[in-house]
């Protein structure tokens, strides 16, 4: 059964703003896909693989996922043993659902991950953060 991560997507106001960083060169592997890299290797790596996604959280909410593709070695200049965490380009928009800051990343069992948005909705552009916040709130999103 596959299984999920969560993760913080830090200094990114929207899922338009996901896109533009995992388009930019700092965030593409050699062989041009998005990754995130991250000190720790995940233990559940076969689960993750099993058509596990990363979940994005976007000023508080989880607003978009990607599917995970595999999980790479990467060696830091420092000589660090570091998980690039290769993901599929197609940000999946989810509906909003709150979450509270952490560090690093968590798993997310797919019971709790917030369902994919319709496919008729998978091109609307974000709604402000106080918006989108506001509705979750009242359960409208």
């Amino acid at each position: 059964m596959a299984l999920h991560l969560i993760k913080l997507s830090v200094g990114t106001s929207s899922v338009e703003d996901l896109a533009a960083w995992q388009g930019s060169v700092h965030a593409k592997g050699p062989d041009g896909q998005p990754r995130h890299v991250t000190r720790m290797w995940p233990r559940r790596a076969g689960e993750l693989l099993d058509g596990g996604s990363i979940y994005w959280v976007i000023g508080g909410l989880v607003q978009c996922r990607q599917r995970i593709l595999r999980l790479d070695e990467a060696t830091g200049g420092d000589g660090i043993r570091r998980c690039a965490i290769v993901l599929d380009p197609m940000l999946i928009r989810t509906a909003a659902a709150h979450k509270r800051p952490f560090q690093g990343w968590r798993y997310l069992v797919p019971d709790d991950a917030p369902p994919d948005l319709p496919s008729s909705r998978q091109s609307e552009d974000s709604l402000p953060p106080e918006l989108s916040s506001a509705l979750a709130d009242i359960g409208v999103i």
